[in-house]
């Protein structure tokens, strides 16, 4: 509890000498975040959805993201530094974060699309409308909720792993956390802890309200007249039994 007291502390004393201030090291964790996010959905969402929409190459995108996930981040960055030079080490930190950010967006684009009803998409074309109406009024809109929980999942091990890249001096919270080790300022490394997991849950809180959001509002309102309507049934099976059994025997 001391270690615990000492290192909140340190977050609300201000002085974070010698070391980034607080809201700047939250600033650099939250743009390569950013930019990571966006570069790995500029690549993964558009194919995520061809392959949810045409049903082809599923097969190669999962094998695709299972061998991006097993890639070691931390591995992966030292060798990216050592390949681009000391020079480029922003660049390297990108690429490896981008790296561990699509199987995420990708599985959430193309599962998003594979979940809907086939009948809604046979639907749409009894209707006459084109295959790019169909992809742009039907899938994107009732796809939108598990594309939004893949780029939750990317956003937040993304932002974990960006604490890394404060090994090669690149800032951040994991300053903090890297920096305090061979110093031995345990109160720095759990306050840097602390800070790391408290964002990670702001941003999730977000998107997970932001996932709630996205539904379409016909699927939220079926959603919740489907328990009332399953309540009422309850009760009139339940009115029934109990009718039942305070009835008077029929006579033979």
């Amino acid at each position: 509890m001391n270690l615990i007291g000492d290192a909140l502390g340190w977050i609300f004393s201000g002085d974070q000498s010698p070391f980034d201030s607080i809201p700047l090291a939250i600033g650099v964790q939250l743009l390569y975040t950013l930019v990571a996010v966006v570069i790995a959905g500029a690549v993964a969402i558009p194919l995520g959805w061809f392959i949810g929409h045409t049903g082809k190459g599923r097969e190669t995108a999962v094998a695709i993201s299972g061998a991006a996930r097993a890639i070691p981040s931390f591995g992966l960055l030292i060798l990216l530094t050592l390949l681009l030079g000391v020079l480029h080490k922003p660049e390297a930190a990108v690429i490896s974060f981008v790296v561990l950010a699509i199987p995420s967006l990708l599985a959430g684009a193309y599962t998003g699309l594979e979940a809907i009803d086939r009948r809604v998409i046979d639907a749409g074309r009894s209707m006459g409308m084109t295959e790019m109406q169909i992809f742009w009024r039907i899938e994107v809109p009732l796809g939108l909720p598990l594309l939004v929980g893949g780029i939750r999942a990317a956003t937040l091990q993304v932002l974990a792993t960006v604490t890394i890249a404060a090994y090669i001096g690149l800032g951040g919270l994991g300053q903090y956390i890297i920096a305090a080790i061979p110093l031995r300022r345990f109160d720095i490394l759990i306050g840097g802890a602390i800070l790391v997991a408290v964002l990670a849950l702001v941003i999730d809180g977000l998107f997970a309200l932001l996932q709630h959001l996205v539904v379409p509002r016909g699927i939220r309102a079926a959603a919740s007249a489907q328990p009332q309507r399953r309540s009422a049934r309850q009760r009139r099976a339940e009115a029934i039994a109990v009718g039942a059994a305070t009835a008077p025997p029929a006579t033979p």
